[in-house]
């Protein structure tokens, strides 16, 4: 009985200390997101330095003063897990993206778009594969299989927009901004798309019925996921018409669109859709037939609680970037093998700058020319329009 007693308080004593790190270090971040976000304030009219640059710099600071605390120990004192990532973090960026955008111009060049984020990913994706699986045999790597050099393809041609967005402003270029983060959106929802396709399938020996497979299951991601979040929107908005929580209680309404939002998001996960795209076309089915469904508090509430959400959410992760650069767990293993390392990292990097020139450069050539021919086409239409007024204007 003793024994278990003594367990017992030894137990609880570990938990206690735990808890109490866990304590620790939520209150150090809490503390360095407000300064993020008052220091990001006052550098605001700053156009070198933004919020996202503010909160790197930050996590370095701290994550050098964590370094000399604990004698070279750790640079961090939360572990930044995947799930914290993926299940907490990036549903309210990505819901955001979709809620604010501005629909009018995503849809006009929904095919630009498109070509970049889809067509553009996937010449990106064979580029950093193709040429990751030819230059790294020249290097001691270890074993890497085709599967695993698919994978590297898949993760680097994701691109993310973030940085460009912060120094575009959505009122001055709404084309170029449209055409940025359009373009960054479905860029990451098609690089997640493929690296999830690729788990299903051995690549060992690849055939054309592997290919046709892979093919037929990208474009079943990308369909399902679409409609699931189309779905759950429309869902929510007839639901809000229809029940008209506003006569009641504000908070329920606000608090049901969020809660589905979310919902999108995990229905997606758990059935092994994209949570990216579901919870996107979500944000945008939303904004467009909920959002009018609800009462004037509502919608100032809602608009402003998702976009607050992605703002802590994107700061949070910036803060932990800089923090993590210091990592001496990963700089010790950089050390060991300094010459691969700088090697595979100036691969990568060449690889990813062709993979994006690759299909940068001829995409825009064809838009170029296609938005060429809609103006050809309208001035035409302008011209006879104006010769068949004047001529009837003429015999009038």
């Amino acid at each position: 009985m003793a024994l278990n007693v003594g367990a017992v308080s030894r137990m609880l004593q570990m938990r206690s200390e735990a808890d109490q790190v866990s304590v620790f270090a939520l209150t150090l971040f809490v503390a360095l997101l407000c300064a993020c976000i008052v220091i990001g304030h006052l550098l605001e009219k700053n156009r070198w330095i933004n919020e996202s640059i503010t909160a790197i710099a930050i996590g370095l600071i701290t994550g050098t003063i964590l370094l000399f605390a604990t004698k070279g120990k750790s640079s961090h004192v939360l572990v930044f897990s995947e799930e914290l990532f993926f299940i907490y973090l990036l549903p309210p960026i990505i819901f955001n993206a979709g809620f604010q955008v501005k629909k009018k111009q995503f849809f006009r060049n929904f095919m630009t778009i498109t070509s970049f984020g889809i067509v553009g990913t996937l010449i990106s994706f064979a580029i950093i594969s193709l040429g990751s699986a030819q230059l790294f045999k020249h290097l001691e790597v270890g074993f890497l299989d085709l599967s695993d050099y698919l994978a590297i393809g898949a993760i680097f041609s994701a691109t993310d927009s973030v940085c460009t967005l912060q120094v575009l402003s959505q009122d001055e270029k709404p084309l170029l901004y449209s055409l940025v983060f359009g373009e960054g959106v479905v860029n990451d929802a098609t690089s997640v798309v493929i690296f999830n396709a690729l788990q299903k399938f051995d690549l060992s020996r690849i055939t054309s019925g592997v290919a046709l497979r892979f093919a037929a299951s990208l474009s079943y991601l990308f369909l399902t996921s679409t409609l699931l979040g189309v779905a759950v929107g429309l869902l929510s908005a007839y639901i809000i018409k229809k029940l008209y929580f506003g006569r009641h209680s504000t908070d329920r309404e606000v608090a049901l669109m969020i809660l589905l939002a979310y919902l999108s998001y995990m229905i997606a996960e758990l059935f092994s859709l994209s949570g990216i795209l579901t919870v996107f076309f979500c944000g945008i089915v939303m904004s467009h037939y909920t959002w009018h469904n609800v009462t004037d508090n509502s919608r100032i509430t809602t608009k402003h609680a998702f976009a607050t959400l992605s703002f802590i959410s994107e700061i949070f992760i910036f803060l932990y970037v800089g923090m993590d650069v210091l990592d001496i767990e990963k700089w010790k293993v950089v050390g060991k093998r300094l010459g691969t390392s700088v090697a595979v990292s100036s691969i990568l990097l060449f690889l990813i700058m062709v993979g994006r020139a690759a299909f940068v450069f001829p995409l825009s050539f064809i838009s170029n020319l296609n938005r060429k021919s809609a103006s050809h086409k309208i001035g035409l239409k302008h011209q006879v329009v104006t010769a068949t007024f004047t001529h009837k204007f003429r015999t009038f």
